[in-house]
């Protein structure tokens, strides 16, 4: 693992992290928000969210915070929560580029986000991060790689990520779409000078969505660490939501659908850190409960049979919307 700071912690939590998706801009894609946020989706009512997020996750010992310039205001809000907390100088920060926040703070906009990878997208949208995270930026990553994305040939672009990387910055990546395993295998051929130019992996993984595990797992095996990400399937593994066979299991273990979820993951042998994108504090301790799920072979096999085909997938995330 890249982060001395991470590789060190023994809390339960120090293998989960808190992701900002959802509580940085008013609109997102996952299931019940309006149950979880209310009608009031202001910059100032989602700034006290996430810092009372923010507050419980570190109380609680996750110290791991993911945003990204595509998440509204999420970069702002956690700057202004770290400058709150100078106690919190083990947090590990990660944020993405490569796609453009379009919404202007609305729920039904036409786009809501625009995606570019190419060399002037990352130096404009490196500068913004830096003006608000300065050196509390840790792990800056090319947001949503997928096979033919340009910034996985563009030697250009390698070499300014490069020159980011020695000067500290840990580079990386994420991915979506039903590709992934592609995307990933192609990211762990990029070089620069000879030498690997990627250290972290984040990609979507949970008891639905599969396909990129033996890929994650390569990654694991090359050095990388990897991060999972919607491992709650944007709302669809969360009570009500959650299928049978999940709730069934959960019922078993007498905790939450979102803490077997995020055990399962967690169970991996390569998983480095599992994010909860949780809205409400209560849906983060929820989800905080995953170490304490123990798994047997009988549970972990009822589990397996939830796996979907990843084009399916991904095309029933394509159809949720924006709320």
């Amino acid at each position: 693992m890249p982060f001395a700071r991470l590789a060190a912690a023994t809390t339960p939590t120090c293998h989960i992290g808190l992701g900002l998706a959802a509580v940085g801009r008013p609109g997102y894609i996952n299931l019940g928000r309006d149950r979880d946020l209310g009608e009031d989706r202001s910059a100032d009512a989602l700034r006290t969210r996430t810092h009372d997020l923010l507050d419980a996750a570190y109380a609680q010992g996750v110290r791991y915070f993911d945003v990204a310039r595509s998440y509204g205001r999420s970069e702002e809000f956690l700057a202004d929560w770290l400058k709150g907390r100078p106690d919190a100088d083990d947090v590990v920060v990660g944020s993405k580029w490569g796609y453009t926040y379009t919404a202007g703070w609305s729920t039904d906009a036409e786009r809501h986000e625009v995606k570019d990878h190419s060399l002037a997208t990352y130096d404009r949208q490196r500068a913004e991060t830096d003006a608000l995270l300065g050196g509390r930026l840790d792990l800056y990553q090319i947001h949503s790689v997928t096979p033919d994305s340009p910034a996985l040939t563009d030697k250009d672009l390698h070499a300014r990520l490069a020159e980011a990387a020695a000067g500290g910055l840990t580079v990386g990546f994420s991915t979506s779409g039903p590709a992934q395993a592609d995307a990933i295998r192609a990211a762990l051929a990029v070089t620069v000078g000879g030498e690997p130019l990627f250290r972290t992996v984040q990609s979507t993984y949970n008891v639905l969505e599969t396909s990129a595990g033996p890929a994650l797992a390569e990654a694991h095996d090359a050095g990388l660490t990897v991060i999972v990400k919607e491992g709650m399937a944007n709302g669809r593994l969360a009570e009500p939501h959650a299928p049978d066979a999940l709730k069934a299991v959960a019922g078993e273990t007498s905790l939450g659908c979102d803490a077997v979820a995020l055990a399962w993951i967690l169970r991996q042998p390569w998983t480095g850190v599992v994010l909860s994108g949780a809205a409400t504090v209560p849906q983060l301790l929820s989800n905080l409960h995953a170490p304490a799920v123990d798994l047997d072979v009988d549970q972990l096999t009822r589990l397996a049979t939830l796996k979907e085909e990843p084009g399916a997938y991904w095309a029933r995330r394509g159809e949720l919307s924006w709320h």
